[in-house]
């Protein structure tokens, strides 16, 4: 299984925050999204950064409720970890592990084509393990 399988069945949508948007419109994006972290894109193509909810949480115990008035570029991490369509579950595991991180874009071309969360991955590899179970049982009743 590979990444452009899970972008498959969750759709390619990314949600993204122009780098000179107020921190605090950022927050209130992440909370209305429900999700952990925003891809930081001045045209919604190309990648410039990734604002997390980490990186607001050590901001706010750096520089306190001052951050909001901040711009999305002043907290954002500039160096982004990526994936390609092509790369493995294993890959991206691995990568999240060694990393640290819970959200991969995906960069094709040098093009922002989706976004990987840790959420996703441990969901596929659920389903993964659920049918190599199934399949296991199913030949275990057959053999007998």
């Amino acid at each position: 299984m590979n990444v452009e399988a899970i972008l498959k069945a969750k759709g390619r949508q990314v949600v993204t925050v122009a780098p000179d948007a107020a921190v605090a419109d950022a927050v209130r994006l992440l909370r209305r999204m429900g999700i952990g972290a925003l891809v930081v894109s001045a045209d919604g193509q190309r990648l410039d950064g990734i604002l997390s909810e980490r990186d607001i949480v050590h901001a706010l115990a750096d520089r306190g409720t001052g951050l909001l008035d901040l711009r999305v570029s002043d907290l954002m991490t500039r160096r982004v970890v990526t994936c390609a369509p092509g790369d493995t579950i294993a890959e991206l595991m691995a990568e999240m592990t060694r990393s640290r991180i819970r959200h991969l874009p995906v960069v094709d071309r040098g093009r922002l084509v989706g976004l990987v969360s840790i959420g996703d991955v441990v969901k596929n590899r659920l389903e993964e393990i659920e049918s190599e179970a199934t399949s296991m049982r199913q030949f275990i009743t057959g053999a007998v």
